[in-house]
């Protein structure tokens, strides 16, 4: 699957255009983001994909020079145990 990375998601599209996987990450402070959204079609769960989501987005956020925190309950669940 192919990623697109913008300021401030990370989404994957059908050929359709029909957005299957997405993260979304906001600016709350000069030096935080907080990712505040998670979202995979049924079509993909249970294959791991939010994880690789909220992993890119941690990797894209530190490499911007920001600190993470999150408050969609899954990227907040996935930060306790990976961090």
């Amino acid at each position: 699957m192919e990623y697109k990375i913008t300021e401030n998601r990370i989404y994957a599209e059908n050929d359709e255009g029909k957005v299957l996987a997405e993260i979304e990450f906001s600016k709350e402070q000069d030096n935080v983001y907080n990712i505040f959204h998670t979202f995979v079609d049924d079509s993909l769960r249970g294959q791991g994909v939010a994880s690789i989501l909220v992993e890119m987005a941690v990797h894209e956020i530190e490499s911007r020079g920001y600190k993470v925190t999150a408050t969609c309950s899954y990227a907040e669940k996935w930060l306790n145990t990976h961090k």
